[in-house]
């Protein structure tokens, strides 16, 4: 729309569709270019548009198509004026707009100097491209998408161990499988039938938020499925949450040196619980509990201090044994560490650690471990039968290094050759001998069948 354009429509700058919450024509929206598909951004939704800005008078003060560069923003967090949170969210992709609103839903009667007066109704038009849910994910690799349908009161969440009652709806293809209102503890979940992506989707929920949950099937039941529900293996999953209310856990700062103590204590026996049902991820949840708690508590008496490393110990190494359980190595590697960094030669943390080696490849760390745990625990059947195994595995990869190289010199010195071979072939290279004099050149002319002469 050039300036010219805006001033002539100036005389219906005014009119349009009020979308404003309280239809006080504070946001006017005409539709330029209709959308396709009948979805519509949500609240958190990362959202990419072109757009361009102009006063009343004609006057464009800003222009995301002159930059030739699109601009995202998650809507209704804040991030721009608010009748851009209002209109985006009405708009489907592919969408083009245009929007007239008044100073309070726009810079307001500061304005946005130099280009934005105070007071300045504007207009923009804006084209919708595409949005996407927010990623919770900690791998940020889409496996729980989390959209906003209705923004929840105030800014409090629940955490790990919080007292939580909503509805959920689970569905999977368009089949509902799971449908109730409850109430649990943020933890518990699994016990529940309820999948870790719906807890820790719970986590960034506020009171009377309503949401639509995508998870991937990492965050979902897994490669396991769930018979209960018809879930086949390695399914995704769709959730829809209302967040009725919630209790927060006491966080580590509100409890004292002896409720940390005697909590500690309890949270353990839970996660040995749940370890020996073979709800590994639940364990953990747990047994970290613990450390969150007590690391970094200072101040201990004797007696306190020896309680609590004795529940950090058990809880690194009943970590270690979890992550073992389901295959990652590398944390498990960290909390074997870390026991070993409060009794460096204790017997399940040197074992543990190996096995974390031989599970990361590092098969001579490993069998350093293995061999320590022998000698400091003669009786330790399984650490020599590990080292038996490892032994073997490193011998087997020696050999298959030893082929390879034998492999890589032969090729080297067979190339090596050709080329060689290829050079006492070639002729000499135009113009390669020197004359600075011309002596030569004339000593070969005078020897008789000098030239093609074999």
């Amino acid at each position: 729309m050039t300036a010219e354009e805006v001033k002539a429509e100036q005389d219906i700058s005014m009119e349009g569709t009020d979308i404003s919450p309280k239809g006080d024509h504070g946001v006017l929206k005409e539709i330029k270019k209709e959308g396709t598909g009948g979805a519509t951004p949500m609240i958190g939704d990362k959202v990419s548009v072109h757009y361009t800005g102009w006063l009343l008078d004609g006057t464009k003060f800003d222009s995301s198509r002159d930059r030739k560069d699109k601009f995202t923003f998650d809507l209704g967090k804040g991030q721009v004026i608010k009748a851009w949170d209002i209109a985006v969210a009405t708009m489907k992709a592919g969408e083009i707009c245009r929007i007239t609103c008044k100073p309070e839903f726009a810079y307001g009667a500061s304005g946005s100097p130099p280009k934005i007066p105070p007071n300045a109704v504007l207009i923009f038009e804006i084209e919708l491209f595409d949005f996407q849910g927010e990623d919770l994910s900690t791998e940020e690799d889409g496996g729980i998408i989390r959209r906003i349908r209705v923004k929840g009161e105030g800014y409090a969440k629940p955490n790990e161990g919080a007292v939580v009652e909503l509805w959920l709806q689970g569905s999977h293809n368009g089949r509902v499988f799971d449908e109730r209102d409850l109430r649990f503890e943020v933890g518990e979940g699994e016990g529940l039938r309820i999948p870790s992506g719906v807890e820790t989707a719970l986590q960034q929920m506020e009171k009377g938020e309503e949401a639509v949950l995508y998870l991937k099937p990492k965050h979902g039941f897994g490669s396991a499925g769930c018979e209960a529900y018809q879930i086949p293996p390695d399914a995704e999953i769709q959730y829809e949450i209302k967040l009725k209310s919630f209790e927060k856990a006491k966080e580590s700062w509100e409890m004292n040196s002896d409720e940390k103590l005697e909590q500690g204590a309890l949270v353990k026996e839970r996660g040995t619980e749940y370890f020996k049902a073979g709800r590994y991820r639940q364990a953990i949840i747990q047994y970290k509990k613990i450390i969150q708690w007590l690391e970094h508590e200072s101040g201990l008496s004797e007696d306190e201090a020896a309680k609590s490393k004795s529940l950090l110990l058990a809880a690194s190494l009943n970590l270690s044994a979890c992550y073992l359980k389901l295959s990652e190595y590398r944390q498990a590697l960290e909390h074997c560490n870390k026991a070993l960094e409060f009794d460096a030669n204790n017997e399940k943390g040197l074992f543990r650690r190996g096995e974390a080696y031989v599970g990361v490849n590092e098969l001579e760390l490993a069998k350093d471990d293995f061999v320590k745990v022998i000698q400091l625990y003669p009786g330790n059947k399984a650490a020599r039968a590990h080292l038996t195994q490892c032994q073997q595995r490193i011998r087997e990869q020696h050999q298959r290094e030893k082929i390879i190289y034998a492999n890589m010199f032969q090729r080297l010195a067979e190339k090596e050759e050709k080329e060689s071979a290829k050079v006492a072939k070639e002729p000499p290279p135009p113009g390669d001998v020197e004359m600075s004099d011309g002596t030569e050149e004339a000593q070969q002319s005078e020897a008789p069948g000098h030239a093609g002469c074999c």
